[in-house]
């Protein structure tokens, strides 16, 4: 019988599938790891279950309801999963379940599902009922297509069915059930066209604490007009047309490039990934939509608009510059185009990068990451809690970005932290939000409450 301080060979068989998922950048080597692969059993992962990729992509639609079809946990787990603001309705922060108990388990709950879809409609009047399968439903084979459409044959608006069941794979396969819910039932029912010449979609973006507004007035400067958020201040009447945009912009890729490539096939549109993320970044987006739309005027309007604030900007960010230089960052996000961004924000503040790694890579995805960083940095996929606390300890880690559940593995070590994802209330997109970034990275870093903490410690 093994003691506690032997690994058995399970243990061992898993240390050594993992050490494919991380490299080192070096001079005389190129990095390539292992990536867009089921998490490993067992390693407990950072990814979430297909349900709760599903609900962050579509909770902020805000005139829908949203009924998650399984145990209160499920609920529980995902309410108020983003920070996304709202310009009107605010039904979106309201969380609805079937709380299934043990009887529904065993006998079947599409009649309590078709009962509070029910009890919801009258009680609500909502724009729209997104409904989840949970586990559990999979597992009893509870028909939730079947529910939603009788349901919607007795109240006027859409009842949707989601398709996430958590054991049918991981977080990126919720954001592809959520795409193609959208995909399915509600792009392209609504015919009403507008008069703009110029229209564009923007996939991706959840206006975690007013991003999307921050960055679309930009684009009705340039004469461009938003159909469709998708979702972040999102409407379904909106979303219902947004198959009459010109073209899609893409800031998620990791959510939403696959409902973005659906739309081309089947209407047409073209898509761009971009990035609102960043001073060059963003001014590349606005030059980019421009010369989509071949307007001299529009590119002229786009060049005095970076011109304009990128002084404004900068200032802000010298004196932020000589304060932060030389610090050490980790970021480890669930796309690889934000741990690209952030790379890029931080080389520009005079900081190193030490480690970076992302939910949901791919083999290009790393390429590009490598290319952004120095030698000895890390690159790591799918990383669990374990890996991401020994490497922020072995790089002596300043700063870590990133989402909820890497918070408190940096609080507990005393590092800064900043949540880059879901729970954040700063702006961080368009040209002010960079400003307060290089501010957030300065007041986390700088705070006294290290030395409090790193006191106790010894």
């Amino acid at each position: 019988m093994n003691n506690n301080n032997t690994l058995n060979n399970q243990q061992i068989n898993m240390l050594l599938e993992r050490r494919a998922h991380i490299a080192e950048k070096t001079a005389d080597r190129r990095s390539e790891l292992a990536c867009n692969q089921a998490s490993l059993a067992g390693a407990v992962s950072q990814r979430a279950c297909v349900y709760s990729g599903a609900r962050v992509v579509l909770n902020p639609i805000t005139d829908a309801a949203h009924i998650v079809h399984g145990p209160i946990g499920c609920a529980a787990y995902t309410w108020d999963i983003r920070g996304s603001l709202s310009s009107g309705s605010r039904l979106y922060r309201q969380s609805f379940s079937t709380d299934l108990q043990t009887r529904e388990v065993i006998f079947g709950g599409e009649q309590k599902l078709y009962h509070a879809i029910r009890e919801v409609a009258r009680d609500y009047r909502p724009a729209a009922i997104f409904v989840y399968s949970t586990c559990p439903v999979g597992i009893i084979g509870d028909d939730i297509k079947a529910v939603c459409s009788q349901a919607e044959k007795e109240i006027d608006f859409p009842v949707i069915p989601v398709r996430s069941e958590g054991f049918r794979g991981n977080k990126s396969d919720g954001y592809k059930a959520a795409g193609e819910a959208l995909f399915n039932y509600v792009i392209g029912t609504k015919k009403t066209l507008s008069k703009a010449p110029y229209k564009v979609n923007i996939l991706g973006e959840y206006n975690v604490a007013g991003d999307l507004w921050e960055v679309k007035h930009y684009f009705t400067e340039l004469g461009i007009e938003v159909v469709a958020s998708i979702t972040g201040d999102g409407r379904i009447g909106d979303i219902a047309r947004a198959h009459t945009a010109d073209l899609n912009l893409v800031q998620c890729s990791g959510s939403m490039k696959h409902l973005a490539q659906m739309m081309m096939e089947k209407y047409n549109i073209p898509y761009q990934e971009v990035s609102f993320f960043g001073l060059e970044d963003f001014s590349r987006t606005l030059l980019q939509v421009a010369d989509f739309f071949n307007d001299k005027n529009m590119l002229a309007s786009a060049k005095k608009i970076i011109k304009r604030e990128k002084i404004k900007t900068e200032k802000v960010l010298a004196a932020y510059r000589q304060k932060l230089h030389g610090k050490i960052a980790a970021v480890y996000m669930g796309g690889a185009a934000k741990t690209m961004a952030l790379i890029r924000v931080f080389n520009k503040l005079g900081m190193q990068v030490a480690v970076a790694g992302t939910q949901s890579g791919k083999a290009k995805d790393y390429r590009q990451i490598s290319a952004l960083l120095g030698n000895g940095a890390i690159i790591i996929d799918d990383a669990n809690p374990l890996e991401l606390t020994e490497l922020l300890k072995k790089k002596g880690i300043d700063i870590f970005v990133g989402g909820v559940k890497e918070r408190y593995l940096a609080y507990k070590l005393g590092i800064a932290f900043s949540d880059f994802n879901h729970d954040r209330d700063i702006l961080f997109a368009g040209f002010k939000g960079i400003a307060c970034f290089a501010k957030e990275v300065h007041d986390s870093i700088f705070s006294p409450v290290w030395k409090l903490a790193r006191k106790n410690k010894g």
